[in-house]
């Protein structure tokens, strides 16, 4: 019997300083408002308009901008989500009517705001998130799979990895934005360097 993945997500997070410019395609435009952040576990609501180039800077305010591009929503959902362990994650996330989901996010909670893109980079589908608001300039890479992110082909862009660093969750970022310590964490790395986890398979670098 095969094991059901349905309620968990499998993906692999790294910092990125810049995003080459050929990368900025499918955008999307992404709202999530966290009703809950807590040692791991979130509540989280999240509306999203699919070809919305939002280009967002430090001042950007997410319920403004949903505002002004809400008729363009066409996706919202509630997640319950779990602990990052090792690359797995419990996440249970189930359709709301747009409308409903971008008053939610209007109505409450710690707000993220980013654009999105999505790019096929060597073997797999990836996502860039390019936050605005109190967590600009940050970019995170994702790659997220059925099953577990082994044997992964890492984009040249990458700078180091963040699976399981929680202070780079959606969910912390909501409430302890990376402007109060981008500089600290910029230290972090010039200190003690990039890393890779190297527990999942080999790792190999693809030029972008």
């Amino acid at each position: 019997m095969s094991a059901d993945y349905s309620d968990f997500e499998f993906e692999r997070r790294f910092f990125v300083r810049e995003l080459p410019d050929a990368l900025r395609d499918a955008p999307a435009l992404i709202v999530q408002s966290y009703f809950l952040s807590d040692g791991g576990y979130a509540l989280r609501v999240r509306v999203q308009a699919t070809g919305v180039e939002a280009r967002l800077g430090p001042d950007s305010d997410a319920r403004d901008v949903l505002e002004l591009y809400r008729s363009r929503v066409d996706f919202a959902a509630v997640t319950v989500k779990g602990p990052s362990v090792g690359g797995t994650r419990y996440e249970a996330e189930r359709p709301l009517e747009p409308n409903v989901g971008a008053e939610l996010v209007r109505r409450g909670g710690a707000q993220v705001i980013k654009t999105r893109y999505a790019a096929w980079l060597g073997a797999d589908g990836w996502s860039i998130d390019v936050f605005g608001g109190a967590n600009a300039p940050l970019i995170v890479a994702e790659c997220e799979r059925s099953g577990p992110v082994t044997d992964l082909q890492i984009p040249d862009f990458c700078v180091t990895e963040l699976t399981d660093d929680r202070r780079f969750s959606n969910e912390s970022l909501a409430v302890d934005p990376f402007r109060g310590w981008s500089a600290a964490y910029a230290q972090e790395l010039a200190t003690q360097g990039p890393r890779f986890r190297d527990d999942f398979g080999g790792n190999t670098t693809i030029a972008t």
